[in-house]
């Protein structure tokens, strides 16, 4: 199974926030225009395209001001099913 690379994810954000840029490795929290209602909104959208992969709102239970989008990427890929 296949998730999007980061930087499809960055541009997903981008879309859903409004924010001119989202970059990979910028800290989540740093980046203007983008707040929680955000993300839960990304998640939503990521959830319905992906329902095969258990993501929620701990992907972003322990973010701090230096969690980046990559990080989160990270966790996803380690919740996506093995392909046995």
């Amino acid at each position: 199974m296949s998730i999007p690379t980061v930087e499809e994810l960055a541009k997903q954000l981008a879309q859903v926030s409004g924010a001119d840029e989202v970059h990979p490795d910028h800290p989540i929290q740093h980046i203007a225009d983008v707040d929680s209602l955000d993300l839960m909104e990304w998640l939503y959208g990521f959830q319905n395209e992906h329902p095969d992969i258990p993501v929620d709102e701990s992907l972003f239970a322990d973010m701090d001001d230096t969690t980046t989008l990559r990080n989160v990427h990270e966790r996803i890929q380690k919740l996506v099913p093995s392909q046995n």
